[in-house]
Parts: structure tokens; C-alpha cells; sequence
């Protein structure tokens, strides 16, 4: 497996390309956006005129695409192309149904696949750090370990088709409600006096401790750096997790699932995005929350 195609050129996919590169793969590039494509380019990542002319001859095509509608419309031009035996590995978050016809479409055609959306934000990408969470057959998933193991650190076979894209809306549904909530906590603790370094030095090493507070604290100049230091420049969109908890609900309404707590953070990151968000990390909900009174 030596030949990468790789679709969608964007803050995620263009550093995860440049590691395949940089692991010694041939990979050849496309984006619709000039923006990315120049960017591809500027970073020595070789460019395709299409879908299509990427993933002719290629051994795998990697994708990472804005939304399922999206990967139906490039996996018709890709697995026309693609060569017999060739492995589509698909790292969009997308919702289960898409992600499942992906899968269908691409067995159809004889072709390997994995869903293999990502944690680890664009630091992550950059890094080489990111988790995958792969759903699809062993036997494709071990084919893939060389390529996902030289763009992330873990690699977690979650099971069958679309198992890596459950994965994925579940784990976000945790992060927005355990964000919201160390968000409220630390807003109450503001209102109720307590100095924000004794909220953090307490809450990190207690029973509250999380993610959300000891690596990625929404508020600035404690713990370490996040974009709660940075205005809240996106390392994660607001728009992004918003999207990522209306696939959680979709999922959850699909097979009756209560999810009340998913649903509010839902609620909550829709009103903070309409309301200014929609430029900022997922984690700049605290500023936007903590200026809300008990009754608004």
C-alpha cells in the first residue's frame, strides 16, 4: 500500500496528508475549495483534477468531507474510479445511515472500506496524535494500520460497519455535556466569589475531574494552554460539536434511546452559535453562558 489518495484538504485533512507524506506514501490530493487546494499545494502535496483522478490507481483513498450527503456524492466519482481491491477509508464525522451506505456501496464494487472518523482536533491532526475509532471488517482495519498509525497515536477497531462513526457522536455527546458543565460550575463559582484557580485546583483533582477542566479549561490562564487563552479561536468549532450532537440525537431517535442531557447540550450550543458562537471554540460557550442570568 503505497499510492494515497486523499479527498478533502481542509484544517483536519491537509495536516493528515502531509504526515502520510512525510511516512514515505505517495499521496495525491483534491479539494473543491481553491483555498485548501493552494494550501495542499504550498505544503508539497501533490494535486488531482478530480475525485475521480485522484483515486484512479491509488491503493487507498482517504476522505475527510463536511457531511454524508457530501461523501455519497464523492464515493459515486471514487469507487467509479478506483481500482480493483482498493481500500476507502472514510474519517468525515458523518451520520451512521451515510457512513453504512458508504460501506454497501463500496462492497458492491469489491471494494475494502472503514468509517474512520477522528478525536484530537487539528492539534491532534497536526501532531500525528490523533484516535481513530474504525468501524468495518478486521481484515480492512489491519490493512489500514500502517497508513492511520502515520496520522494518530490510537487506533480503536469499535466493530462492523458505521460501529467507528458511533463511536465518535457518543464520545463528543460526553465531551459538549461534561464542557457545559464544568462551564456552569466554574460561572457559579465566579457568582459565588471563589477565586477560578482554587475552582481549578480542586475540581482537577477531585471527583469532578475531566477532560474538559485538566487538558482543555474554558477559562483563560489556567491549566494548560487552550483556546480559552486565544479569544477562543476554534481548535474544535462551535458549529462543529453543534453538528456532532444533532448526529448523536438523529441516532439516539433512530433506535429510541433517551439522551435528555444530549438533547439540552444540543439545545445549548444551537442558541450559543445563532447568539455569536459561530466563529469561536466549543469551549467559548463559558463567556456566553456565564453572562446569563437564572431567568434568561
Amino acid at each position: 500500500m503505497k499510492r494515497i489518495a486523499f479527498i478533502g484538504l481542509g484544517n483536519m485533512g491537509l495536516p493528515m496528508a502531509v504526515n502520510l507524506a512525510k511516512a514515505g506514501f505517495e499521496v495525491k490530493g483534491f479539494d473543491t475549495t481553491l483555498w485548501a487546494a493552494e494550501r495542499a499545494a504550498a505544503a508539497g502535496i501533490a494535486l488531482a483534477a478530480s475525485c475521480a483522478d485522484a483515486a484512479t490507481d491509488a491503493d487507498a483513498v482517504v476522505t475527510m468531507l463536511p457531511n454524508g450527503a457530501i461523501l455519497a456524492a464523492v464515493y459515486d466519482e471514487v469507487i467509479a474510479a478506483a481500482r480493483p481491491g482498493a481500500l476507502l477509508i472514510d474519517c468525515s464525522t458523518v451520520d451512521v445511515e451515510n457512513a453504512r451506505a458508504a460501506h454497501e456501496a463500496a462492497a458492491n464494487a469489491g471494494l475494502k472500506s472503514l468509517d474512520a472518523p477522528v478525536s484530537g482536533g487539528v492539534a491532534g491532526a497536526a501532531a500525528g496524535t490523533l484516535t481513530f475509532m474504525v468501524g468495518g471488517s478486521e481484515v480492512a482495519f489491519e490493512a489500514a494500520r500502517p497508513l492511520l498509525s502515520a496520522m494518530g497515536r490510537t487506533l480503536v477497531h469499535c466493530g462492523d460497519w458505521g460501529a467507528g462513526q458511533a463511536a465518535k457522536i457518543c464520545n463528543n455527546m460526553v465531551l459538549a455535556v461534561s464542557m457545559i458543565g464544568v462551564c456552569e460550575a466554574f460561572s457559579l463559582a465566579d457568582k459565588l466569589g471563589l477565586d477560578r484557580k482554587a475552582m481549578f485546583d480542586v475540581v482537577s483533582t477531585s471527583s469532578g475531574r475531566c477532560w474538559s477542566i485538566d487538558t482543555y479549561c474554558p477559562v483563560p490562564g489556567i491549566g494548560l494552554q487552550s483556546p480559552a487563552d486565544n479569544d477562543y479561536k476554534p481548535g474544535f468549532s462551535a458549529p462543529l460539536m453543534l453538528k456532532d450532537l444533532k448526529l448523536s440525537q438523529r441516532a439516539a431517535e433512530s433506535v429510541g434511546a433517551e439522551t435528555p442531557l444530549g438533547r439540552h447540550a444540543a439545545d445549548l450550543y444551537a442558541a450559543f452559535v445563532a447568539e455569536g458562537g459561530a466563529d469561536k471554540d466549543f469551549s467559548g460557550i463559558m463567556p456566553w453562558l456565564a453572562q446569563k442570568s437564572r431567568e434568561g
